[in-house]
């Protein structure tokens, strides 16, 4: 992995927050290891369906790295796990929910006497839900913890400024004002680039031009948020407002996974998580907080937290929406997504 951006040399940075569950949380409900917990990629049987224990606790782990060593340690500020012991990534697993939607898990270990195994979900998953094993991968040696989720736009993608006016994100700088769907001009506070092999969680999303009504192809990364307005709400949603993860819009045809090669991400905070529009639509700025941030590549959210201390932003209003959510309103025959209508 490559990083290019502006670096602090701060070794007092604080570590990466991670929101984890041990492994013993995640049991077989249904298969071959009935009654087994999640463990390493010898102990497991694709096939088998998994469920996400009733009292399963988050559990929050905090790493840090050395400027000498790629190798991930637990800090200092960690809930689990003894300060300078090594955390290690012991495999990838890719889970299918009943409605489709997949989930890909980390298993991570923890050396030393308060170590163990943990999971490290990288969409959210639920209790009472089965997931069916799919795949069985080793955790690929070049990925860092942090690195396992961004939310960024690739580069050319064009943004919208305060006067209408559109540039590609790769020439935006902080200071410039974009045009935000609630707060109306609003300065960049920050700009970070990271280049990345797309492969796997990095491969970018292309939403090709007029998929959603977007004025040209857009790329972003999978778990890049578009904000979606739905002209006729479904009975019992909340809002008419989604935030859909890019990846949950994927249908292989006119929105599609690209993989090979690398690609240049670009991230743009605010002073408040914003919707900005990119080739015309309503897409997510970074929010800047300990679960979004400590998920970048690492070098970024040193930086953004160098730059943002103590900051801490809300989501923007919305209902967070799920692959099987928007299946049921692409069923109904008269649902139709407007481009960011009121509430």
């Amino acid at each position: 992995m490559k990083i290019d951006t502006a670096l602090t040399d701060n070794a007092n940075l604080p570590g990466h927050a991670c929101q984890l569950f041990r492994a013993e949380d995640i049991y077989v409900c249904a298969g071959a290891n009935m009654g087994d917990v999640l463990g390493e990629a010898d102990d497991v049987c694709p096939g088998d369906s998994y469920e996400l224990a009733d009292d399963a606790s988050p559990q929050r782990l905090v790493v840090a790295w050395t400027h000498d060593s790629g190798t991930p340690r637990v800090a200092q500020q960690s809930g689990i796990g003894s300060p300078g012991d090594p955390v290690t990534l012991s495999g990838r697993y890719t889970l299918m929910a009943p409605d489709g939607d997949k989930v890909e898990l980390v298993l991570l270990r923890l050396e030393g006497a308060r170590g163990g195994l943990y999971v490290l979900p990288l969409s959210p998953m639920g209790a009472r839900t089965e997931y069916t094993l799919l795949k069985v991968e080793e955790a690929p040696s070049a990925t860092r913890l942090s690195d396992l989720l961004c939310v960024s736009f690739a580069r050319g993608t064009m943004i919208t400024l305060a006067d209408g006016s559109q540039r590609m994100i790769d020439t935006l700088e902080p200071g410039q004002k974009l045009l935000t769907r609630d707060h109306g001009a609003q300065p960049i506070r920050w700009v970070g680039r990271a280049t990345l092999r797309a492969v796997g969680a990095f491969a970018p999303v292309v939403i090709s031009r007029g998929a959603l009504g977007n004025a040209g192809d857009l790329i972003v990364s999978q778990h890049h948020r578009m904000f979606l307005y739905q002209r006729d709400r479904l009975v019992g949603q909340r809002t008419s407002e989604l935030l859909v993860q890019a990846k949950h819009l994927v249908n292989r045809d006119t929105i599609f996974l690209r993989e090979g090669g690398f690609v240049d991400y670009f991230s743009l905070v605010f002073d408040r998580h914003e919707i900005i529009y990119a080739e015309g639509i309503p897409a997510e700025s970074l929010m800047v907080n300990d679960a979004t941030v400590s998920r970048l590549p690492p070098e970024l959210a040193d930086e953004v937290k160098a730059r943002f201390p103590g900051l801490s932003q809300n989501q923007h209003f919305g209902t967070e929406a799920t692959r099987q959510l928007l299946d049921m309103i692409w069923a109904a025959p008269t649902r139709q997504f407007g481009r960011g209508g009121g509430r």
